[in-house]
């Protein structure tokens, strides 16, 4: 089965050593519906025979049944879609997590949905990847998925990524379609934070330029797909500068021993080094470094230890200890996010969730979204709410402070999820992009307070012989539903102004119209009929 398969049979030990040092990629393919990925994927595990015989034997028989690869060639894309509705539908639809070796190194596949409805799924399957191999139909070049997919890459900090220009027997391996392609996709992301990108002209169904170089395009210099997989530098993309360890567990087995476990998130800890410990600002020295092994002089990403320090400080579950003499994390109870919704539910501004970054839970909520982003265009968009798949950036606003970096210089300590405090699912995934310090001094805005109340502050006339009956039967209805509201009974329009200033709803009775911005006659229209109005009229969303 696998290119090992001679030492495997004569010294297993020696095998699983060997195997053990290789260092691990984790990668994911992405691009538009129909471009291959599932294909490439399994034209990947089949060259380098890392395919089982039977599992070899069931593809082609698949294969011969559906006839969708042609006479003779087998479809590899039913090595990857193994769902039912996947393969009725011709599409991937959930993350598909694949596994191959070679004599270098150890590869996980994310083979990631293409259509803009599983943007999460997509999101999901990036978070943890070192390179994204992004396709594209050399028919049909650079397309909105495309860019919408090299732009979640951007935005999760992937450093590498690979454009495999696919199909390129459709177009009769012209070097002129693969150029062209190669200049429109450099002029989109122009804009994005993508740095090492490297070009490949391929067929993954007939195998040129995937693992073996293709004879059809002489004009190609470059490496087949698996050379540049082996060979692109990945050792240096962690931050092994700023130390950051989150505690996850403190360990007290006995009264001689308090350990501190967790996993290294970024930068180096050795034996004796001054560390400080936040939120509480103490400091100390690492007294002894312990793992399961024996006792170690120095840990690294991401490798999971026990410290031990040489001064009783208190520490806990959530804190984190950071390097003294590196970058400082910041120490705040309020931060700015890109947000992916990943729910069915829309994000609301000012409803409590649960917010956990690193090791620390603490409730929360979004106070503000500043705006949405198109993720086919770029372009951003003013919004009240997201929706699932959107992507926003916002303001978000915990109950106790928390230790953050920035996520693009760290990923284990400026990425977060949001869990719903009711039903305990993960709705979103967040990177930091900085603090709001610039915010603090700023007074609070009406578009703040809408956000926060999911209202426009409005003076409402309510007029007729029901009106305060109505009125208080409106404030309860509005306050159940989560919006700030007050009722007026004395005639006193001075009070008005101050009122909507706060951004609230004042229901104003038996006022003049003229007075307020929009008038409901109660004795025409019941609760219900002015609460659906307010909605129609977008002064409650």
């Amino acid at each position: 089965m696998s290119h090992q398969s001679d030492l495997i049979s004569t010294d297993i030990d020696a095998y699983l050593a060997q195997h053990e040092r290789k260092e691990l990629m984790r990668f994911l393919t992405c691009g538009n519906v129909d471009d291959g990925k599932s294909t490439l994927i399994g034209r990947l595990l089949h060259d380098s025979k890392m395919i089982y015989e039977d599992q070899l034997a069931a593809v082609q028989a698949d294969s011969i049944k559906s006839g969708t690869t042609g006479t003779g060639k087998i479809d590899l894309a039913l090595l990857v879609d193994g769902l039912q509705a996947e393969r009725e539908q011709g599409i991937t639809i959930d993350v598909a997590y694949r596994y191959f070796s070679t004599a270098t190194r150890k590869f996980i596949i994310a083979d990631t949905p293409g259509h803009e409805q599983y943007t999460r799924n997509m999101a999901t399957g990036a978070s943890t990847c070192d390179l994204a191999i992004i396709l594209i139909d050399a028919r049909y070049g650079v397309q909105t998925q495309t860019k919408r997919h090299s732009f979640i890459a951007s935005l999760l900090g992937i450093h590498h990524i690979i454009v495999a220009v696919n199909k390129m027997d459709l177009v009769d391996y012209s070097e002129a379609t693969f150029d062209k392609i190669k200049q429109d996709y450099l002029s989109f992301t122009e804009s994005l934070a993508l740095q090492d990108i490297t070009f490949i002209p391929m067929s993954a169904l007939d195998g040129d330029n995937v693992v073996n170089p293709s004879a059809h395009m002489s004009w190609f210099t470059g490496q087949p797909l698996m050379e540049a997989l082996n060979s692109i530098e990945i050792a240096n993309d962690r931050n092994f500068i700023d130390a950051r360890f989150p505690v996850q567990y403190v360990n007290r087995p006995n009264l001689d021993f308090r350990g501190f476990c967790g996993t290294v998130a970024s930068g180096i800890f050795k034996k004796g080094d001054k560390i400080t410990a936040l939120p509480s600002g103490k400091s100390s020295k690492i007294k002894s470094i312990v793992t399961y092994d024996g006792e170690l002089e120095q840990a690294f990403p991401p490798m999971a230890v026990t410290l031990t320090l040489e001064d009783e400080i208190d520490i806990s579950r959530g804190d984190m200890l950071i390097g003294a003499e590196q970058n400082q994390a910041t120490v705040s109870d309020k931060f700015k996010a890109t947000i992916v919704w990943m729910a069915e539910n829309t994000l609301t501004p000012g409803k409590q969730y649960i917010i956990k970054l690193a090791t620390r839970s603490v409730s929360g909520s979004i106070t503000m979204i500043h705006h949405r982003i198109d993720v086919n265009t770029l372009e951003h968009h003013d919004a009240i709410e997201l929706q699932l798949n959107e992507i926003g950036c916002c303001t978000v606003s915990v109950n106790a402070p928390v230790v953050f970096d920035a996520y693009l210089t760290h990923k284990g300590t400026g990425s977060f999820i949001i869990i719903d405090r009711i039903t305990n699912s993960t709705v979103a995934a967040g990177m930091i992009t900085g603090s709001t310090e610039d915010e603090s001094l700023q007074p609070v805005s009406p578009e703040e307070r809408a956000a926060r109340f999911s209202q426009t502050a409005t003076a409402i006339a309510l007029t007729g012989s029901s009106a305060i009956e109505i009125a208080y039967q409106l404030e309860r209805k509005l306050f159940d539903n989560g919006h700030a509201t007050t009722v007026l009974e004395i005639q006193n329009t001075s009070l008005i102004a101050p009122i909507k200033n706060a951004g609230l709803i004042c229901l104003c009775v038996n006022y003049s119209a003229n007075l307020a911005d929009i008038c409901f006659d109660c004795d025409t229209l019941a609760v219900d009929d002015i609460y659906s109005a307010l909605k129609d009229q977008k002064i409650i969303y």
